[in-house]
């Protein structure tokens, strides 16, 4: 074989090595079913977001993040919003630690058990949803393994589950969420049936009771509750459609009177999904981080 005979082989080596498609990453699966509720009396349909290492490693255990969607929302938000490629993208370029995320169907809620007692929600997440979840995905134990976080409704039912109860959590986070410091005001000149009272009726009452609200509100219950140990995110836009940054300046600032560390952004955008896509990254990377390595 002469030398250019050699160096044209080389040549076509070297070509091959750079070009052939590379084997293609592993890519994590969504799993959508539902979860027969005694205390709502119906199914409740969810979806977890599992990771590749879910099913190659059949021993191991994973933290999960609780993700509570927005108003006229479902379950299968991460799947139709573009998070779960986002999340995928994430994960590729090693941003994240392994996680499962968890959304369950919440209707219009607001996370909470309704004023009139037609739904609890609450009762339902705490007693069945949670359990359920940690028994059947392999979910590793302990409080440091489990975070809450979500979009507008959701978020105001992230930031208020955590607040009620951090003892159960080691990470919050909201995006735009539904935090209104004084109801009146929000709901100044609304008819019982008009859309802003509509919004809150399934949970709070048509019209809404601000007494039921206050009880209920994440900005109150932060003025007092034990938040020393729980990491806590938010972000709002600064011209959110609803009007929520103001709800987050001022429950930012409950937060700083108290001395509570915290995580708190501004930033320009308003109250729809291109806000969400791009600040919901800042969130799943805090949670990753607080999680146990």
């Amino acid at each position: 074989m002469n030398r250019v005979t050699c160096r044209c082989v080389e040549l076509c080596l070297l070509i091959c090595i750079v070009f052939l498609p590379r084997p293609a990453l592993a890519a994590g699966r969504v799993e959508c079913n539902s979860l027969p509720s005694k205390i709502l009396s119906r199914p409740v349909p969810y979806c977890i977001v599992l990771p590749p290492s879910f099913d190659a490693d059949k021993a191991r255990t994973f933290p999960v993040l609780y993700f509570f969607h927005g108003l006229g929302d479902n379950e299968q938000f991460f799947v139709h919003s573009g998070a779960w490629n986002l999340l995928e993208d994430m994960r590729d370029k090693g941003e994240l630690q392994d996680f499962l995320i968890a959304t369950p169907d919440a209707r219009s809620t607001f996370y909470i058990n309704a004023r009139d007692g037609q739904e609890r929600c609450e009762d339902f997440l705490l007693q069945e949803f949670f359990s359920y979840v940690e028994k059947h995905y392999r979910v590793a134990a302990g409080r440091a393994n489990r975070a809450i976080s979500g979009i507008s409704m959701g978020g105001y039912g992230a930031l208020y589950l955590a607040f009620r109860h951090p003892q159960l959590f080691s990470s919050v986070s909201a995006h735009s969420a539904a935090l209104i410091e004084k109801l009146p005001t929000f709901l100044a000149g609304a008819l019982p049936n008009s859309p802003r009272a509509r919004v809150l009726g399934g949970a709070f009452g048509n019209p809404p009771d601000p007494v039921f609200w206050q009880a209920h509100n994440p900005i109150v219950i932060a003025r007092t509750a034990n938040l020393a140990h729980l990491n806590i995110y938010f972000d709002c836009g600064d011209q959110d459609d609803f009007g929520f940054e103001a709800g987050a300046i001022a429950l930012d600032k409950v937060l700083t009177s108290r001395q509570i560390p915290h995580e708190f952004h501004i930033y320009p955008g308003r109250h729809d999904a291109s806000y969400f896509a791009e600040h919901l990254p800042a969130s799943l990377e805090f949670h990753s981080r607080h999680f146990p390595k």
